[in-house]
């Protein structure tokens, strides 16, 4: 994988160079968690950095794994951290391109079964997908529990409540072959203080294929799917003039690459420089899609960048 600029992969970037690839690229792509803020916190110097993106006329979108809440609570978060440009129509994630895809793409006839946070399920109810109510007595079994009728596919997202109940009913709808196997996203795990780390919705889906013997179609990173929704929404996007920013090799590079989207790793999450080094001197070929095209250590590496371009505006 190469940059615009002829780079090797993994390239670390900064003053000029970062200039000129932000002149260049008319849409930039980003991840949240990780990228622009950890938790409630927003990553020094991300606040300036895509405020001065807008106001230079790029055209910034946020594309996130993360299932658990309604783009509407996306804009309050981005607000009460200080990113106080940022639009609805900006934001991308998984729970809102599932109900794209439900509602636009399979035309969904009938309900939807969901393993998830209250944020998915308000996503599909905004786009009219009705979805099975949650009604079992606390002492229900798989045994005796009421299965919904017409549930037309089963939907897994990050659900800090999963039940076994909820994993046995999933597994019931699935043995009808009409019956779609959707997730939002495929992420193993999320990082939390003090080295602890949270399940993700990759760890529920993968228990899901192997109890129903099915494969889920992935709506979020590293699927195209979520690049095809912004190129829905906006007009003119160019894969040639995107840059793809975010922390995780595996699903924002790989999504990059898959999307044929110029790529930046920003080490303030996930991974870091030594794992892309790997993958790009490793003999399979398959792991090359995982290399970044740049490397910066922050986002907040673009501020002198922007600097440059004000005193050329002068």
């Amino acid at each position: 994988m190469a940059g615009a600029f002829g780079f090797k992969g993994c390239q670390k970037i900064r003053g000029p160079q970062l200039r000129n690839l932000l002149e260049a690229k008319d849409f930039i792509l980003f991840d949240c968690d990780g990228v622009i803020w950890h938790g409630e916190k927003a990553i020094t110097g991300a606040v300036k950095v895509v405020n001065s993106l807008i106001r230079h006329g790029k055209n910034v979108v946020f594309v996130t794994n993360n299932s658990t809440r309604p783009r509407e609570n996306y804009v309050h978060k981005f607000y009460r951290l200080g990113f106080t440009d940022v639009m609805l129509e900006q934001i991308f994630s998984s729970s809102y391109c599932s109900a794209l895809y439900l509602r636009d793409v399979v035309k969904v006839h009938g309900q939807v079964f969901v393993i998830g946070c209250d944020g998915l399920r308000r996503e599909l109810q905004e786009a009219g997908i009705p979805c099975v109510e949650e009604a079992d007595n606390p002492d229900a079994t798989i045994y005796n529990c009421n299965l919904a009728p017409d549930v037309k596919a089963v939907l897994v997202g990050h659900d800090d409540k999963l039940t076994f109940l909820k994993l046995a009913k999933a597994s019931c709808y699935l043995r009808d072959p009409d019956c779609l196997f959707l997730a939002t996203d495929n992420d193993p795990w999320h990082p939390l203080s003090g080295g602890r780390i949270l399940p993700g919705s990759g760890s529920l889906t993968a228990a899901l294929e192997v109890a129903s013997g099915r494969k889920a179609t992935v709506i979020g990173k590293p699927s195209r799917f979520m690049f095809e929704c912004i190129s829905s929404q906006f007009r003119g996007v160019d894969p040639a003039q995107c840059l793809m920013i975010g922390d995780r090799l595996e699903t924002d590079m790989l999504f990059g690459s898959n999307c044929g989207l110029d790529t930046m790793l920003t080490l303030t999450g996930v991974s870091q420089i030594e794992e892309a080094q790997e993958y790009r001197n490793s003999e399979l070929t398959t792991n090359h899609s995982l290399v970044p095209d740049y490397v910066v250590d922050t986002i907040a590496d673009f501020l002198p960048a922007f600097e440059d371009l004000e005193e050329q505006s002068n």
